[in-house]
């Protein structure tokens, strides 16, 4: 790999760590500084990857898959409703799928963070410690929408080294740090660079895109693993990275440490992770807009829509109100806004200042989850109409946002469709939102049973589909 001199490498903070005080970081805004002389610049990171490192395990999963069998003749449904599944082939057996991962001890008691995909689905887990020690580990808690998984080994009452978290709002782009992973299994290495930008969208699945990106090589196997500050704290999960080949780009991607906290806060004591939601919806401002409100630059976010009973409506947000700053941090974008209410400590208060008639207003913003009214109320379709075999329930604002869907949408949301139903044959989809039957509004699985049974020979279903309106229509 190659070497490279970095700017900013500080001297005494090596020399804390060769003193054994890792995490001491009083006086780190002070330190910064560009090396000086050829001195400075032959200083080490050993100190710091020796003390740091022993924290930083090795994952191994473990996951059983059916194995994927080519279609013949006797897949068919037909066959299968006289011969049953199988015939005219031997089942196969599921054969086991192996991967591999990083992940970082937080507590001495064996307490890990990791990416949600690396264990995903995962029959068995195994945790590497740095000295070649093995445990078997069980999950605590995942988080898709983050893309986090909390895990713990029994240590036997041994204390572990841990890692402690760094407060990562005081990261700025051009900041060291090291990563620490597994890259392709070869074995715990490290690589270093700078904090390239702050509160990136990796362009990932996960719904919180606030990343930090950095130019550390960061490979397949590093998910997991730890983005270092040069005083041996937390300050991100190494999560995703940019590549067209597999290998690094010098383009990776972390979780900022403070939303890590924020998820195993929320989530922990019961199991699943319940984050704070605003109850509102807006936009981010285009230049256009922020000359018609008289801003100088395009920032902040335009509220559009209100949750009636909603933290936003209970604190007394209203729409046309531009918000600009959440506990004080500025507020340039949508993405930016929800970042900051997502990382906040349910119970807690959000000090938001919104922009209303030319003035500005603070705001005090109860951190709440989002409602489940009504409830979902899950109920498989049945009879003769084109939606028998689906599974569908009624739309609220936290089972919405579960699917990735707007919380504002009122409907009946298709959560499964069995295969070889007639729904399937008729092309319904997960996720589908069926929001009428014939004109008839529905907001529950039982109204829309009802309207499908007294459609008589011919059904319009009204329904959104990945964001777009249309109607299905289907006759006997």
């Amino acid at each position: 790999m190659r070497s490279r001199f970095l700017p900013t490498i500080l001297i005494l903070g090596s020399l804390l760590f060769l003193a054994g005080n890792v995490g001491a970081n009083a006086n780190a805004e002070e330190l910064r500084k560009v090396p000086e002389s050829a001195v400075e610049v032959k200083l080490s990171y050993a100190p710091l990857v020796k003390k740091a490192a022993p924290a930083v395990v090795n994952i191994f999963t473990k996951k059983k898959v059916n194995p994927k069998v080519r279609k013949n003749l006797f897949n068919d449904p037909f066959f299968e409703q006289f011969f049953g599944k199988g015939f005219g082939g031997q089942k196969k057996q599921k054969t086991t799928q192996s991967a591999l991962g990083s992940g970082v001890i937080i507590k001495a008691d064996g307490l890990i963070i990791t990416n949600y995909h690396v264990v995903a689905g995962a029959d068995e887990i195994t945790v590497a410690l740095n000295d070649r020690r093995e445990f078997a580990a069980k999950v605590l808690l995942e988080d898709e929408q983050t893309d986090l998984a909390v895990l713990q080994i029994n240590s036997n009452g041994e204390k572990l080294p841990f890692l402690t978290f760094h407060d990562s709002d005081k990261l700025e782009v051009g900041d060291l740090v090291l990563a620490i992973g597994n890259p392709f299994g070869v074995g715990q290495s490290v690589t270093s660079g700078i904090v390239s930008a702050l509160g990136r969208a990796a362009g990932t699945q996960t719904d919180i895109k606030s990343f930090i990106q950095t130019d550390a090589a960061i490979n397949p196997g590093n998910s997991g693993g730890a983005l270092l500050t040069m005083n041996g704290t937390l300050a991100g999960i190494n999560s995703a990275i940019f590549s067209k080949g597999g290998g690094s780009l010098g383009i990776g991607f972390a979780i900022p440490a403070n939303l890590v906290q924020s998820v195993m806060h929320n989530g922990l004591k019961s199991g699943k992770v319940m984050r704070p939601w605003l109850g509102a919806d807006g936009q981010s401002l285009s230049s256009d807009m922020a000359k018609s409100l008289g801003f100088v630059r395009p920032t902040g976010v335009l509220i559009s829509q209100i949750f009636e009973g909603g933290a936003a409506d209970l604190a007394g947000l209203q729409s046309n109100d531009v918000v600009v700053s959440v506990d004080g941090h500025e507020i340039t974008d949508a993405q930016a806004l929800l970042f900051r209410i997502s990382i906040g400590h349910l119970g807690e208060t959000a000090r938001v200042a919104v922009i209303r008639d030319g003035a500005e207003v603070m705001l005090r913003v109860p951190l709440t989850v989002a409602p489940e009214i009504p409830k979902r109320n899950i109920l498989t379709l049945n009879g003769e109409q084109p939606m028998a075999g689906a599974k569908v329930g009624s739309l609220s604002p936290a089972f919405a946002i579960e699917f990735g869907l707007s919380p504002f949408v009122k409907g009946v949301v298709v959560t499964a469709v069995k295969r070889g139903s007639i729904s399937a044959r008729h092309k319904f989809r997960k996720g589908d939102i069926i929001l009428k039957v014939n004109k008839t509004s529905v907001a529950s699985g039982a109204e829309l049973q009802k309207s499908l049974n007294a459609a008589g020979d011919a059904w319009d279903i009204t329904l959104i589909r990945k964001g777009r309106k249309a109607t299905l229509k289907v006759g006997r």
